[in-house]
Formats: C-alpha cells, structure tokens, sequence
C-alpha cells in the first residue's frame, strides 16, 4: 500500500502539479522571455530588457543639481512573459521599481512605481505609450508648485542595443513648458 501511495504521489506531481512557466526568468534566460500570447506593444520594452549601468541625477532646487549617483537598472519579464518589471539600485541606497502592464482595451501602458524611501497604501501610476520617435512616454496629473494644471512625464529616449536615456519632469498640459526634475543615462552592461 505504501508502494501505491508512493506512485500515486509521484505522477501526481508530475502530471497534476508541475506546472512550468516557460517564460519567466530562469538559466538560459535569466531576464526572462516575452510570452507570444501577450500583446504585442509589450515588445515596446524589449530594448531594456537586461541589466544597465547608470548614472542618475536629480534637482537640489530651481538652479542646482545633486551629485550624480551610480545606479544599476534592470529589467525583466514577470507573470509568465505578460508583464515587465524594473529595479533600480542606487548606491546613495534609494532603490525603487516599477510593475509595468499593458491593457489592449485602453492601448495604454500602465506603470505602479513603488520605492524603497517610503511605502505608500496606494501606489502611484503613470500611463502613456511608445511613440512614433521610438520614445516611451508616460504621465501622471500633477499640479506645479504654483498650482497650474500639468504632468510628472517620464520619457525613455535614446533607445539603443548601447542603453538608453530617462528623464523625468513636470509639463504643463499642452507641453510647451517642461522642467526637468531627474535625468538618469544608462549604458548596457548584461
């Protein structure tokens, strides 16, 4: 009896709960894989996918910049090659990442940004979408400090097998204002 039982327990774990997810990081490929079944604009990240060194810069106020910090930047396929994942690690030891979706019904990329820093009930969300130019840009409402109207937009520029570039910053709704908040300049290095 404890033979069958032993039996019975090994095909069930092999046929009944091994599930695989081919897709996810693993090995052979250790930022995971894009899913052929996920909508398609989630290539829109394939050129970051893997690890970059960077160096990230942001304001002290209106007319200085911090010191540049070095930074790691990586990212990754996540839930089965349906969804991307990033993570930055800073040496000033203010690391964050972001859990980015796209949902076809709204064609509409959806970013959560979550940091070390502070944990927040809610986590604040970009949208936005690839752009003919290549860039990815992204923006949340957010008033300026003098209360106009506008955005934090964060574009991805830059977009090579080499890196890429990052900047975040306030606009006004018809973006004919910007100013510049953090930029972050990545090189490839996986």
């Amino acid at each position: 009896m404890k033979n069958l039982f032993t039996i019975l327990l090994f095909f069930i774990s092999i046929f009944g709960y091994n599930q695989t997810y081919e897709f996810e990081p693993n090995d052979q490929y250790p930022f995971g894989q894009l899913n052929p079944e996920a909508p398609a604009q989630l290539a829109d990240f394939e050129p970051l996918i893997g690890k970059c060194s960077c160096k990230s810069v942001s304001r002290i106020n209106q007319n200085e910049w911090a010191d540049t910090v070095k930074m790691t930047w990586t990212f990754k396929y996540i839930m089965n090659g349906m969804a991307v994942q990033d993570e930055t690690l800073k040496v000033d030891g203010k690391h964050s990442g972001s859990i980015r979706q796209y949902n076809a019904d709204s064609s509409k990329w959806y970013v959560h940004y979550y940091a070390s820093s502070s944990a927040v009930p809610k986590l604040p969300a970009w949208e936005g979408g690839k752009k003919d130019n290549g860039d990815i840009v992204l923006y949340k409402d957010q008033q300026a400090p003098n209360e106009m109207d506008g955005f934090y937009r964060l574009t991805f520029s830059n977009i090579s097998d080499e890196g890429y570039d990052w900047v975040g910053e306030w606009v006004n709704q018809k973006e004919t204002i910007a100013y510049p908040t953090w930029k972050i300049f990545c090189k490839r290095s996986d």
